[in-house]
């Protein structure tokens, strides 16, 4: 598993609490994507169950080491959704609590993963509490969640909450710059803007199709305000991730507005500049911040309606911008 540099005082705090008797034995770790919360759970697990750690490191090499590498750690627990299911039910966390009242395998701790603690149910997330509250001898929890607002408050209290910061962007922009040199400065910085300073999640977006397939709906939005034809950008919305390209979308109206009123340095999209002026040109503050906000309803409309129609749901929101945007007092 990957290792980041930002990570390694958040590890040594909670690790140093952990080895000295003081840390707490829920941890919760959350952040967004791309800050490390999965690699510091690791290294965090890791450590708890190794039998011979090397100050706050894991040693690689004892027996219980090698189960964890192996992943057939008798006294790890995983609890997370069963392959075809959204969320982690009751019976799970029951069948993992009542095997923490046995020994222990291996003859030293049990611990209990829970990667995604918002995908519990209410009835799982309950079931957890009294565990969570008076766990047995040597029983430890490592929990993470990308919203941790979601989780119940009585889970939350339980556990000790650490929020993983994204590090500061001039961190984030160095280490883009060695782990993937080819990129230019204007794209490092559009995508460690884009994806809220969080540099895992910028890296991946520059190295996978998304960053062309962004260039590709963008390209096909600067012809769209060309011509008045805003339908014609249903071939590079119409996808699988159409979320996240709306997602895209509405961050360029959002920075043509930021445009307008001389605060461009402020852009998300900063290797768009020609387009946001294009943009900034062409159609008004109020129909732009329409535009985005009409979008980001499509988006949620996508995302919580069961068997959308998503083609129809996409062209007829073209034809509104193209509606919108033709009245705009800005057209030229």
């Amino acid at each position: 598993m990957n290792w980041y540099p930002w990570l390694n005082p958040v590890y040594r705090q909670l690790a140093t609490a952990w080895m000295s008797g003081q840390g707490h034995h829920a941890l919760l770790l959350y952040g967004m994507p791309g800050t490390g919360t999965d690699e510091l759970a690791y290294a965090l697990t890791r450590l708890r169950m190794c039998q011979q750690p090397q100050g706050i490191k894991s040693c690689g090499e004892c027996h219980s080491c090698k189960l964890m590498l192996a992943g057939t750690h008798p006294d790890f627990y995983l609890l997370q959704p069963e392959k075809g299911k959204s969320a982690t039910g009751i019976d799970a966390v029951r069948a993992v609590t009542e095997k923490l009242y046995e020994h222990a395998q291996q003859s030293g701790a049990k611990l209990v993963h829970i990667p995604q603690a918002e995908l519990l149910t209410e009835a799982a997330a309950n079931a957890l509490l009294k565990t969570l509250e008076e766990p047995t001898e040597n029983t430890w929890f490592v929990l993470q969640s990308l919203r941790a607002e979601q989780l119940l408050p009585t889970l939350r209290s339980r556990c000790f909450a650490y929020h993983l910061a994204p590090p500061s962007a001039e961190t984030g922009l160095q280490w883009l710059q060695r782990e993937h040199p080819p990129s230019d400065a204007v794209s490092r910085q559009t995508a460690l803007n884009l994806c809220h300073n969080a540099p895992a999640a910028a890296l991946s977006l520059l190295t996978t199709a998304d960053w062309q397939n962004r260039l590709n709906l963008f390209t096909q939005l600067a012809e769209s305000v060309r011509s008045g034809d805003f339908l014609s950008l249903l071939s590079e919305l119409n996808h699988q991730d159409a979320e996240k390209r709306i997602s895209w979308l509405t961050t360029l109206f959002m920075d043509a507005v930021k445009y307008q009123q001389n605060m461009a340095p402020a852009c998300l999209n900063q290797d768009q500049s020609a387009l946001i002026a294009q943009l900034a040109a062409h159609y008004s503050s109020a129909h732009l911040l329409n535009a985005a906000e009409s979008w980001l309803t499509c988006r949620h409309r996508l995302m919580t309606i069961t068997g959308v129609n998503q083609e129809l749901l996409l062209t007829e929101q073209l034809l509104h911008q193209e509606t919108l945007f033709s009245a705009s007092p800005n057209l030229k």
